[in-house]
């Protein structure tokens, strides 16, 4: 269905056609018409699907106008797990209502950084994307208040409660009014999510966009993975990506340590890397993803912060040098590549050690993937 046939006004439609998308994913196709009815939702679907233009472009459709909402009374609540989500749903809806009449604010806020600069920008805020915890720290300090929200969103419901938000979600719901529309977007419906669901929402049209490996993997991912030694994983990667003529490639290790000490190697031998993890300040992380999704430099090498909440319309490359903990992790971090449709490749390293672990991966994703030996590749002066 395309875009234009979901009711949505002609200036909404515009800035979505200018990003390159005549058709609606199916969460969009959907969510859209839900929302628009006033319905709650519930939305089960996997990262990259689309579900934050989901439910964006009819909050954006369905805002009143500001002189209707009193300063530091916000409209629209977008609860996300991490600072880099919030960035990015605050970018989505600021880049989807660029040819609105009216404009609207929208605003990210999270912790890591001074909260008296968000303080200050939170006048005239219509549309607030935050983490649970800046928030609540806000609404100490009455820069902000909840009493007329009439959207809440929770978003990536079940990494949020996985990272223990949950104590800090019921102060949120707490402070907002009984009469609102609720929306709740999940990877999953785990048990913690359907406790939240039950309590959250009211006669909701539940979607649910599956994840099948052989179908919304395979269709859009390349996966291969190479055995490599340990000792030879560096100069490894350093000859695929030449070979390969990667011009945009993340990649995951398991630690911030191996992060930064690769990073080191990377730009060592004219590969321009930069890299990404919760040591670095707010800012570093921004201007690292900032520099990375603008081309500037060439490897982005990231710990388990990057596999969700990163949205980088068109990368073509991920490579798992460090192999994640869970085959959760595996399908978040080659999520980042293949979205909305584009297509990708996910390369992962094999250790020997790391031969088993592979293979429960593999069992746990439903997805076969092919194994090639590397021992034979000239790696000499790589």
């Amino acid at each position: 269905m395309k875009f234009s046939e979901l009711n949505l006004s002609p200036p909404l439609v515009r800035a979505i056609q200018e990003k390159g998308y005549e058709q609606a994913f199916p969460i969009q196709e959907q969510a859209i018409p839900a929302i628009l009815a006033g319905k709650d939702v519930l939305g089960i679907a996997p990262t990259g699907s689309g579900k934050t233009a989901g439910f964006a472009l009819p909050i954006l459709q369905k805002r009143k106008p500001k002189s209707a909402i009193k300063n530091r009374f916000i409209n629209t609540l977008v609860l996300v797990p991490t600072r880099e989500l919030a960035l990015q749903v605050a970018t989505v809806f600021q880049s989807l209502s660029v040819h609105l009449t009216h404009p609207v604010k929208t605003l990210a806020v999270f912790g890591g950084v001074s909260i008296n600069p968000q303080m200050m920008a939170l006048s005239g805020t219509e549309i607030l994307v935050a983490t649970p915890g800046r928030l609540l720290d806000l609404v100490a300090h009455h820069a902000v208040h909840l009493s007329e929200v009439a959207v809440l969103v929770l978003d990536e419901a079940d990494k949020m409660l996985n990272l223990g938000f949950a104590e800090e979600i019921n102060r949120i719901f707490a402070l907002l009014p009984a009469k609102r529309q609720n929306l709740l977007f999940s990877a999953t419906l785990a048990d913690k999510v359907t406790e939240i669901k039950t309590r959250l929402l009211h006669e909701p049209v539940v979607i649910t966009i599956a994840e099948k490996p052989e179908t919304n993997q395979s269709e859009f991912i390349k996966q291969v993975a190479y055995r490599v030694s340990a000792e030879r994983k560096g100069p490894f990667l350093r000859y695929l990506i030449q070979q390969e003529q990667m011009t945009q490639v993340l990649v995951f290790v398991s630690s911030v340590r191996n992060a930064d000490n690769l990073v080191v190697k990377l730009n060592k031998n004219n590969l321009h890397a930069v890299a990404l993890h919760g040591d670095k300040s707010q800012g570093a992380r921004t201007e690292a993803l900032r520099r990375f999704k603008t081309k500037q430099v060439r490897i982005l090498v990231a710990t388990d912060l990057a596999s969700r909440g990163i949205d980088i319309p068109v990368l073509p490359y991920v490579i798992n040098y460090d192999l994640p903990r869970s085959p959760k992790d595996y399908i978040h971090r080659i999520g980042r590549t293949g979205r909305a449709g584009a297509t990708g490749q996910a390369i992962s390293f094999i250790t020997p050690e790391d031969e088993h672990h592979f293979t429960i991966i593999q069992k746990k994703t439903g997805k076969k993937i092919e194994l090639l030996e590397s021992a034979s590749v000239n790696l000499h002066g790589v």
